[in-house]
């Protein structure tokens, strides 16, 4: 079954094309995130590829490394790389499990899978304002900021991709701008300005920002802050090696047992 197209690719890829490379500096911080966990790693990649929209932040990072655009079908080789990397660009795939799946394919057995992406809580305050002021403005509500995925749910898909081993941490990066119209402007600098598939044609009128504006808080400073949740998703592609998990019922230990033996514990205590 083909997935919902809740994203429009061809606009997508004209906002990435007006992006300004001064304002990426959350691919940046993916950088570090990433040279970071893979110095906590205890191997050697010598054929590791990179998915990412703007291929000249990640020029270098890793030596030999193939660097591909997100497109819907990833140009990776089954089984060639022992390192995939998707790079800050997974809450813009209309299906990101076949993203993920495709990853997985590309890995060697036991190659190791990193993926960075904008999370759920990312600009919560800048949807609640727009979504308000639109209500207030018009009575009705268009599709303004893409939904972003929870941690959870994330965490989950790496199951479903078939990548053992699977985990799921996040970090928040809050940056402060002048106000809302500042912070909706380096939004579109980013190249994140709203490319849904569903999103009003219609230019938005000035008083709804302008509403918008008004209701998003400020802080004692008078400026506002940006909230932006950075999901990190790592998981590795299935070998013998691997620990295993604990067949159902194989514990060593049962639940009621050691809920049991923690009441009796408790009463002792209290005695």
């Amino acid at each position: 079954m083909t997935p919902p197209q809740l994203v429009d690719r061809p606009a997508l890829a004209r906002n990435r094309r007006r992006a300004r490379p001064d304002a990426l500096f959350l691919h940046d911080e993916a950088v570090t995130e990433v040279q970071e966990r893979l110095a906590a790693v205890n191997r050697q990649f010598t054929k590791p590829a990179i998915v990412t929209p703007f291929a000249e932040i990640w020029a270098g990072v890793l030596p030999d490394a193939k660097i591909v655009p997100d497109d819907e079908m990833l140009n990776l080789v089954p089984g060639a790389h022992d390192l995939v990397i998707h790079a800050m660009a997974l809450h813009w795939a209309n299906d990101p499990v076949g993203q993920l799946v495709q990853c997985r394919r590309a890995l060697s057995p036991d190659g190791l899978f990193i993926g960075l992406t904008l999370g759920g809580q990312t600009l919560v305050a800048l949807r609640a304002a727009l979504a308000e002021a639109e209500v207030a403005q018009t009575g009705g509500l268009s599709p303004r900021v893409l939904p972003m995925g929870e941690i959870r749910d994330l965490g989950a898909l790496l199951q479903r991709a078939g990548l053992n081993l699977p985990v799921a941490d996040s970090f928040t990066r809050r940056v402060s701008y002048r106000d809302a119209l500042h912070l909706m402007a380096d939004l579109r600098a980013m190249g994140e300005a709203n490319a849904m598939t569903e999103r009003s044609r219609r230019f938005t009128r000035r008083r709804i920002l302008q509403d918008a504006a008004q209701r998003y808080e400020t802080g004692a400073d008078g400026r506002i802050e940006a909230q932006f949740e950075v999901i990190c998703l790592t998981g590795w592609s299935p070998h013998e090696s691997q620990q295993k998990p604990l067949r159902p019922g194989s514990a060593v230990q049962r639940l009621e047992d050691a809920l049991n033996a923690a009441r009796t514990g408790a009463t002792k205590n209290d005695s």
